[in-house]
């Protein structure tokens, strides 16, 4: 299929700047793909469009702060920075010795060796191989102030992609709560010397969300934003109606960011993204599918995770109610029209960009004619978009 197959046009004074005033108030366009019937209604309602029974499955995935700004030391000594050496830094997966998208990376530890981060570098000219980087306190830049994290440029890819060697430092994740910003998307504008705002740092960031493990040290460059909606009354309701939540953790990194640069849906190849599936996890999906209950997968990440192991327990020829397994690993699963669904039977997600993968995999569960007309209306009837925006539920 053709990527423009999947344009549809959107006024730009649609795309959300802020959350709903009040978390759990935003509004949801509920979706039949069985009939393509659509009708308007309140997030809030959520529990009473759910069946007693259905399994809720939720990306529990923190959003760390990984936009940093910092200096390039070029030739320089760190007396004489030089203003036009300024860079922004975007960390979108650490490095952590697992297989992603085919490589074996070597383990970095804190304290140890440092940490290895791919990354986003704009401009990226600034950051060759072999350059360092340097990061401060805010407003501490100055020619006597000490950096707080030195990182050196150690590969580069395509599109501003580097890979960041930091040297060691003690508590490296709170040195970047103290520097760095959470990574709100390019279509959330903010003044330039404020890259994030108190209310960001709340409501970017699901309530159920885990604070990061020694075990598990990464976290996610952007917000699984389907759970962005969800307050822990509307859980504790849920929960009181009979459906079962299970949570897993997909950690959001530079699938999200890159956009697509072909022309055809047959040539997309997403980046590989880390996850983990607890015990407690795969057994309430193994129950659920054993016992033919819904499995309803909060955003495009739970989707992914759910479908690609279910994938990878056909390969390994799985017994029955034996698919789920606790495990980690990565996935780079696209899903576009034509692909079957082997788990989720509802989804709940944020409307996405024209042409993105998101959209393709919402078009994939849904159908696209069908999918492009609930957008249709959506427009019409002044929802809001992207990832502080409105949602839809499509059963």
């Amino acid at each position: 299929m053709q990527v423009s197959e999947f344009h549809y046009d959107l006024p730009e004074e649609l795309i959300a700047q802020r959350p709903a005033k009040v978390r759990g108030m935003s509004r949801m366009l509920t979706l039949d793909r069985s009939s393509g019937a659509f009708a308007d209604r309140r997030f809030r309602e959520l529990p009473g469009l759910l069946k007693p029974g259905d399994l809720l499955v939720l990306n529990d995935s923190r959003v760390i702060p990984a936009r940093l700004y910092g200096r390039r030391l070029g030739g320089m000594t760190e007396e004489r920075l030089a203003p036009q050496g300024v860079v922004e830094v975007l960390l979108t997966e650490r490095l952590t010795g697992s297989s992603v998208a085919g490589r074996e990376e070597r383990r970095a530890e804190p304290g140890a060796d440092g940490q290895e981060w791919n990354a986003l570098v704009r401009p990226a000219k600034r950051a060759p191989v072999g350059e360092t980087l340097l990061f401060f306190a805010p407003g501490s830049a100055s020619r006597s102030a000490q950096a707080l994290l030195r990182a050196t440029v150690t590969g580069a890819g395509e599109f501003g992609e580097r890979r960041l060697r930091f040297e060691p430092v003690e508590e490296f994740y709170a040195v970047l709560e103290r520097i760095g910003h959470l990574p709100l998307p390019p279509y959330i504008h903010r003044e330039r010397d404020v890259p994030d705002r108190e209310e960001d740092r709340q409501r970017y960031q699901t309530v159920y969300s885990q604070p990061l493990s020694r075990e598990d040290e990464s976290g996610s460059a952007a917000a699984p934003t389907a759970g962005l909606h969800f307050t822990p009354e509307i859980l504790s309701e849920l929960r009181g109606r009979g459906v079962e939540i299970a949570t897993l953790t997909l950690h959001v990194g530079l699938a999200t960011f890159q956009p697509v640069r072909v022309s055809r849906t047959e040539e997309i190849r997403l980046h590989a993204e880390c996850y983990t599936l607890s015990a407690e996890t795969a057994a309430a999906v193994n129950r659920a599918r054993a016992e033919k209950r819904r499995i309803v997968a909060v955003g495009t990440t739970s989707t992914r995770t759910l479908e690609h192991v279910a994938r990878e327990a056909e390969r390994r020829g799985a017994e029955v109610g034996q698919e789920f397994w606790a495990h980690s690993g990565s996935t780079s699963l696209f899903l576009s029209p034509g692909a079957e669904f082997k788990v989720v039977g509802g989804l709940l997600t944020n409307f996405h960009l024209p042409e993105s993968t998101l959209l393709m995999l919402v078009s994939a569960f849904a159908g696209r004619e069908r999918v492009l007309a609930a957008y249709a209306h959506a427009v019409q009837e002044r929802y809001r978009f992207f990832s502080y925006g409105d949602c839809m539920l499509i059963t």
